[in-house]
C-alpha cells in the first residue's frame, strides 16, 4: 500500500482551485452526490462541478437552509440527509436509486468537529458516527448506482487530523474517557482507511476510492452540529495557530495549508475528476497531488507552528482498513 503514496507530478499547487483543476473538463451528463454540499467546502464542491456541467444532489440535514444555498446553480437539487439516522440515510439512497440514474462521484464531504461528547441514539459517539459511519452506510447503499455508472469515484473528505488518533479498536465511542480531538482524529483516520478498503473491494467494478485533505478553511464553520456550545476551537485559539490575523480574518498562505474555500475544495474536486489518477486509488491525497507518506511524529495544535498533514501508516494499513470495514458492517447491525 505505501508504495502508492507518491506524488505523481499532477502540475497542481496548494494555491490551484477547484475551477483551475476543472479546466478542460466536461462533465455534462455527469451525476454527482455531495454530502453537505450546501455550505462551505461543499458549496465551492458544488458550484464547480455544476459549472462544468454535472448534476448535483445535496444531501443535507437543512434543505430549506440548502436549498436557498445552492439558488442560482445549475443542474443542483436538494435532498434530506441526516448521517447520524439511519433511515435517514436509507431513505436519501433509496429516492436517489428509484430514479434509476447512475451515480459517478459520490463525495462523501459533510462532518462535524470536536466539541463535547454527543452519542446518537445507538450509543456512538457523534464524530465516528457522522463522519465515518454514516458515509459507511451512504456508500454501501449506493453501490447500485455507483455500478451504473461504469466508472465512478467516491471521495472521503478527510483531514491531517488523521493523525491524531488511530483507530480505538477496543473503544471507538469513548465510553471511558473523552477528548474531542482525539475523536475527531479517529474518525479522520476512519476516513482514509475506508477509501483504501473500498477500492480494493470495488475497483474491479470500476469503483475507485480517494481520501482528500483540504488544508485548513478556517471559514467552512466546521464544528459541533449538535450541541449549543459552539465551535470546537475558539478565536482565542485559531489566533494562537496563527489562522486569523488580530482582526479576525482568515489568514491565507496555501502553502502553509491555510486556504480559501475555493482552493481548499480544489482537492475533492481532482479525486472526483481527474483523468490524471485513472488508474490509481486506494491514495491519500492533498494540494491536489497524491501526498507522500510521512512518518508520525508529535504536535502542538496551539503552538503556531506548521502542523504536518502528510499521511501516516496507520491510516493506510490495508490490515486495519479491511479490520474497520468488517467493524463498520458489524455496527450497521446492531
Amino acid at each position: 500500500m505505501t508504495d502508492k503514496q507518491h506524488p505523481i507530478g499532477t502540475g497542481f499547487t496548494a494555491a490551484s482551485t477547484a475551477d483551475d483543476v476543472l479546466r478542460g473538463i466536461d462533465l455534462t451528463g455527469r451525476y454527482a452526490i455531495v454530502t453537505g454540499g450546501h455550505a462551505g467546502l461543499g458549496l465551492e464542491t458544488t458550484r464547480a462541478l455544476g459549472k462544468a456541467g454535472a448534476s448535483v444532489v445535496v444531501g443535507t440535514r437543512t434543505p430549506d437552509r440548502a436549498a436557498a444555498a445552492v439558488a442560482g446553480i445549475e443542474r443542483v437539487e436538494v435532498g434530506r440527509l441526516d448521517l447520524l439516522d439511519p433511515k435517514s440515510i436509507d431513505d436519501f439512497a433509496n429516492r436517489y436509486l428509484d430514479s434509476g440514474r447512475p451515480l459517478h462521484m459520490l463525495i462523501n464531504n459533510a462532518g462535524i468537529m470536536g466539541g463535547p461528547l454527543f452519542r446518537d441514539a445507538r450509543g456512538y459517539e457523534s464524530q465516528f458516527a457522522t463522519n465515518h459511519l454514516g458515509h459507511f452506510q451512504l456508500t454501501l447503499a449506493l453501490l447500485p448506482a455507483l455500478r451504473a455508472a461504469h466508472g465512478a469515484r467516491v471521495v472521503n473528505v478527510t483531514s491531517g487530523g488523521h493523525r491524531l488518533s488511530d483507530i480505538r479498536w477496543d473503544d471507538p465511542h469513548f465510553t471511558t474517557g473523552y477528548d474531542g480531538l482525539l475523536a475527531y482524529g479517529q474518525s479522520k483516520t476512519a476516513n482514509v482507511l475506508f477509501a483504501v478498503e473500498l477500492d480494493r473491494r470495488w475497483a474491479a467494478d470500476g469503483i475507485r476510492g480517494y481520501a482528500a485533505h483540504p488544508g485548513i478553511v478556517v471559514t467552512t464553520g466546521l464544528g459541533p452540529s449538535r450541541t449549543e456550545d459552539g465551535p470546537a476551537v475558539n478565536e482565542d485559539q485559531l489566533r494562537a495557530m496563527g489562522l486569523i490575523d488580530e482582526t479576525g480574518r482568515p489568514v491565507l498562505d496555501p502553502a502553509r495549508e491555510m486556504k480559501t474555500p475555493r482552493q481548499g475544495a480544489s482537492t475533492s474536486v481532482f479525486a472526483a475528476t481527474s483523468p490524471l489518477l485513472d488508474g490509481i486509488g486506494g491514495v491519500y491525497l492533498k494540494d491536489n497531488e497524491v501526498g507522500p507518506l510521512d512518518t508520525p511524529r508529535a504536535f502542538d495544535f496551539g503552538s503556531g507552528e506548521d502542523v504536518p498533514s502528510d499521511v501516516v501508516p496507520h491510516a493506510i494499513d490495508p490490515e486495519s482498513a479491511r479490520r474497520l470495514w468488517e467493524l463498520s458492517e458489524r455496527l450497521l447491525k446492531d
